[in-house]
């Protein structure tokens, strides 16, 4: 004879996994903490948009307001002399690569006509690496007869300088004196 009201025991951990299943719905359903929202937007931690960051560059030679102008950190050599308020009539613009990328604590050289004198007749005075003499270049402060002489001798071996840094592979010439007379040579 068959009682009623008896649940056999399998059906009895199927009901009671049902319940359970059902209670974990209700409290995860009905949780105080919400799911942060999903966002096509930048966070507030994400990073803003690329900023422009102004550097200062020394600009020498044919422009018409040599010294000290703020750009953007990497702008092109041409953005400097514009800063600069542009170069002179009969600046040399062919000798420099306006394409340039120019950094923070830079100099530009612009160069002048060669044959003829520089603003209100005079010359830049600069000393031109690719073509100077023994003489000239001992009109450099520390340069002497025998740093005259490897200078040349480093020109003839390598042919042009491509830079003012270039002086750094004459024996003799380190960042120290480098820096002393850099802003009396010629940009090549």
């Amino acid at each position: 004879m068959e009682v009623m009201g008896r649940v056999p025991k399998d059906r009895l951990a199927v009901g009671g996994l049902g319940v359970l299943g059902a209670i974990v719905g209700i409290v995860l359903g009905s949780s105080s903490v919400p799911f942060p929202p999903v966002s096509s937007e930048a966070s507030p931690s994400a990073p803003a948009e690329h900023q422009e960051v102004l550097v200062p560059v020394h600009v020498s030679g044919w422009v018409t307001s040599p010294g000290v102008v703020w750009v953007a950190d990497g702008s092109l050599a041409i953005a400097v002399i514009d800063a600069a308020g542009g170069a002179l009539e009969g600046a040399r613009l062919d000798l420099i690569n306006l394409a340039t990328p120019v950094f923070e604590g830079d100099q530009l050289q612009v160069p002048g006509p060669e044959a003829t004198g520089g603003p209100q007749g005079e010359t830049d005075g600069l000393v031109d690496l690719n073509t100077a003499d023994a003489t000239e270049l001992q009109k450099l402060p520390g340069v002497g007869p025998v740093l005259a002489d490897r200078i040349l001798a480093h020109r003839e071996s390598i042919g042009r300088f491509e830079s003012v840094e270039d002086l750094l592979d004459v024996a003799g010439i380190g960042e120290a004196k480098l820096a002393a007379i850099r802003d009396l040579i010629r940009e090549p």
